[in-house]
């Protein structure tokens, strides 16, 4: 997270509190938010749709910091990872227009190491990113990135929500010895539509190849390997997000003249492949007051049945900084 040299301190520091050591049920307001730049509620923003959003705030000190976003039920379940290292888990609530109007039934829950204790310091506790695994068609796990201490692992659904011990993921040598918050900031995992379906693609932040871009990592059984995504002035990746037709969407984010900006880039399924750079074509751009620190990225179906594209920010539990969840629809897949 590169987005200030101030603001990272500022995280740093609120990202040192304590976490709590059980599960802790949370109150979460939501204000609609029916503009996005020019674009009112159904009107085109890019090449996307915007459908409107919300804006969240919880006078509990537990939520916040929501690095990534992925979807673990068939009834709008969803669980975010934050910088403290917790789950935040709830249901994003619709009503009949199909707007979005809540994150209801919030919890957050600590994570936890391989021995089932909370992770013990900051320096392990700074999760990134999240995408959900799926067995036989059924949600069955999460698997989180971290950085500082950069490594992956996947935690057991119960009910859609995560917990218990976490189970390592081998990731190469390469990424785990990056011990900065600049290193594993975008995971997501290729659904069967893909060429490369079922494997976990890693992108680096500020790891860069002999070319300039950004390093990434296949890990699967038969897609493994080295690939990069192109580079681009002032913004980095920061979470990516499978279609279902195998097209990665990929949210970059950055600051500019001290206001935050944000790209989507959309990559065709079949340049995602080892040994490959990434070049993904502009599907949205905003800078300023439209939007904060742009982080969480998902891909899901309204109860009314409409694919849409989630954008969440990170607060860093910071007073000046706003949670936000943003929608957008594909015209057309």
């Amino acid at each position: 997270m590169n987005w200030s040299r101030a603001a990272i301190v500022v995280a740093a520091l609120a990202g040192s509190l304590p976490a709590a050591a059980a599960a802790v049920e949370v109150t979460v307001s939501a204000s609609p938010i029916t503009q996005f730049g020019d674009s009112h509620i159904d009107e085109p923003a890019g090449s996307l749709i915007f459908r409107g959003g919300i804006a969240l705030v919880s006078q509990d000190d537990t939520f916040g910091g929501l690095s990534s976003l992925t979807m673990t039920g068939p009834d709008q379940q969803a669980v975010f990872v934050s910088d403290r290292g917790n789950f935040v888990s709830g249901r994003l609530a619709y009503d009949d227009a199909g707007r979005l109007f809540g994150f209801i039934g919030t919890r957050v829950e600590p994570m936890r190491n391989s021995k089932g204790d909370v992770l013990p310091r900051q320096y392990a506790k700074d999760a990134e990113a999240v995408d959900t695994v799926y067995r036989d068609g059924v949600p069955a796990a999460v698997r989180v990135g971290f950085e500082h201490l950069t490594r992956v692992a996947d935690f057991a659904l119960t009910d859609a929500v995560p917990g218990g011990a976490a189970r390592e993921v081998t990731i190469p040598d390469w990424l785990s010895d990056l011990r900065t918050n600049e290193s594993l900031e975008a995971l997501c995992i290729a659904p069967a539509a893909s060429p490369v379906a079922g494997s976990t693609l890693l992108l680096a932040e500020e790891a860069l190849d002999e070319a300039g871009n950004h390093r990434g990592w296949l890990l699967g059984q038969n897609d493994k390997g080295p690939m990069s995504y192109q580079d681009s002035p002032v913004v980095s990746p920061t979470d990516c997000a499978f279609l279902p037709n195998g097209d990665l969407l990929v949210l970059e984010r950055g600051v500019s003249m001290l206001n935050f900006v944000m790209n989507l880039r959309r990559v065709p399924a079949a340049e995602v492949r080892p040994d490959h750079l990434m070049v993904g074509e502009l599907l949205l751009s905003a800078a300023g007051g439209t939007i904060d620190n742009m982080e969480s990225l998902a891909v899901h179906t309204t109860p009314d049945g409409e694919l849409r594209i989630l954008i969440g920010s990170d607060n860093n539990f910071n007073d000046w900084q706003r949670t936000l969840l943003l929608e957008f629809a594909l015209p057309a897949l």
